[in-house]
C-alpha cells in the first residue's frame, strides 16, 4: 500500500504543474496586485476537501481526533514560513513541482527545506521546536468550542467560496495570444491546453481526499503532508533506518516525478541555472521554511490546506500568519522596487518586479 502514495504524488504534482498552482503566488498576488483570483482557487481546495474529509470521518474510513492548539509555535512559524516562500520564490509543494521543471533554484530551496525541517523536527533544534509546541491551549477546532456539527462550518465556507468563484467568473476574460495547438485530443488537454484555475483546484481537493483514506490504510493517520515526509527522508539518508520510508515519503517523490512528466510532455521542463543573489535567496528561504513549517507543524499543504479543511485552529491560525508573512516579504523585497508612479515604468515593470527571480512563467487561468 506504500506505493499509493507515490501515485498520489504523481498525480499531484502533475496537476499542479500543469494548472501553475502556485501557493506561494496566490498569496503575495493579495499584497502586490490586490488579486484574489488564486486565493480563492486555493480555498476551493479547502471547501472542496472539508466536504470528503467529514464525509469519510461520519463514514467511520477514517477517525478525526481534535489535538490542543500549539499557538505560539503555529503564529512564529507561520509568520517565519510566510516570509520564506518569497524569498525561495515558492512554498514547499511549489518548490518540489519546480524542482521537477528544472529550475535549479528549487533544487537548492529543497535540499535546505528538508535538511532544517529534519534539524529542527528531529535533529539538534527537537528540543526548541518541542519547547515551543508545548505552549497550547485545549481546544483544538473552531466546532468544538462553538459546540456545533463540523457540517455547519463545512455549509458555510463552501458557500463563501461559490460566491467568490462566482465573483471571478463574472469578471471580462482577457484573451491571450497563444501559438497553434501542436497536439489534439487528450494530449492537448493534458500537456497543452491552459487549465482553468477553479477546475484545477477541484482535481487538487479530489486527490487531497483521496490521500486520507490511501494513508490511513498504511497506518500513517493522515492526509497530504510535505515538511514531516521531507524530514523523515533526509533521516533515512543519514540513518538508514527503512522505518522511515512511509507514505508520505513516497507521496514527495511523487510529486517530483508528476511534475517532471507533466513538464516534460508539455515542453516546459529546461535545466536553468539562477545567479548568485538568486542562490543566495533560495537557500536562505529553504531553510526558513524548514524552520518555520518544523514550528507552525507543516507547511502550505499540511497546515492551510489540511488542517484548515479540518477546521483547526492550528490551520486557520498558520494560514493568516503565512500570509502575513509573505505580505512583509513582498514589501521588502518586490513592492519596494516598483518604479514612482509616472515614472513611466508602467504595468510590465510592476509585473516583472513581482516575480522573483528564478521563478516560473505567470501562473496561468
Amino acid at each position: 500500500m506504500l506505493i499509493s502514495g507515490l501515485f498520489v504524488g504523481i498525480a499531484l504534482g502533475f496537476v499542479m504543474q500543469r494548472g501553475r498552482f502556485c501557493v506561494t503566488g496566490a498569496f503575495r498576488d493579495i499584497w502586490v496586485t490586490r488579486n484574489t483570483r488564486w486565493l480563492t482557487a486555493f480555498m476551493v481546495v479547502v471547501a472542496v476537501q472539508s466536504v470528503g474529509v467529514f464525509a469519510l470521518d461520519a463514514a467511520g474510513v477514517i477517525a478525526l481526533e481534535p489535538a490542543a492548539f500549539p499557538w505560539l509555535a503555529t503564529i512564529v512559524g507561520g509568520l517565519i514560513f510566510g516570509f520564506a516562500i518569497v524569498l525561495a520564490g515558492g512554498c514547499a509543494t511549489g518548490t518540489y513541482y519546480r524542482a521537477g521543471e528544472g529550475l535549479v533554484g528549487s533544487w537548492l530551496a529543497l535540499i535546505t527545506y528538508a535538511l532544517f525541517a529534519a534539524i529542527m523536527k528531529t535533529g539538534p533544534l527537537s528540543g526548541f521546536t518541542s519547547s515551543m509546541r508545548s505552549v497550547t491551549v485545549e481546544q483544538g477546532t473552531f466546532h468544538s468550542v462553538l459546540n456545533v456539527s463540523p457540517w455547519i462550518l463545512v455549509a458555510l465556507l463552501s458557500a463563501a467560496v461559490g460566491l467568490a468563484v462566482r465573483h471571478h467568473l463574472r469578471k471580462p476574460k482577457f484573451t491571450m495570444a497563444a501559438l497553434p495547438a501542436s497536439k489534439s485530443g487528450l494530449a492537448h488537454l493534458l500537456f497543452e491546453k491552459p487549465w482553468n484555475a477553479f477546475a484545477t483546484a477541484v482535481v487538487i481537493g479530489l486527490i487531497a481526499i483521496a490521500a486520507w483514506p490511501l494513508s490511513w490504510a498504511t497506518g500513517r493517520e493522515a492526509g497530504l503532508g510535505i515538511t514531516t515526509p521531507s524530514s523523515n527522508a533526509v533521516n533515512f539518508l543519514v540513518t538508514g533506518d527503512a522505518e522511515l520510508v512511509d507514505w508520505g515519503v513516497f507521496l514527495v517523490l511523487g510529486i517530483l516525478v508528476g511534475s517532471f512528466i507533466a513538464a516534460k510532455g508539455s515542453g516546459e521542463f529546461r535545466i536553468r541555472v539562477p545567479d548568485a543573489n538568486t542562490v543566495l535567496k533560495s537557500l536562505g528561504g529553504g531553510a526558513l521554511m524548514g524552520v518555520g513549517a518544523a514550528l507552525a507543524g507543516g507547511c502550505t499543504i499540511g497546515n492551510a490546506m489540511v488542517e484548515t479543511a479540518q477546521f483547526s485552529f492550528q490551520g486557520w491560525t498558520a494560514l493568516v500568519c503565512m500570509i502575513l508573512g509573505t505580505g512583509l516579504a513582498a514589501r521588502l523585497t518586490i513592492m519596494k522596487r516598483r518604479p514612482p508612479a509616472g515614472s513611466g515604468g508602467g504595468a510590465g515593470a510592476v509585473s516583472g518586479a513581482a516575480r522573483p527571480a528564478g521563478a516560473a512563467a505567470p501562473a496561468r487561468s
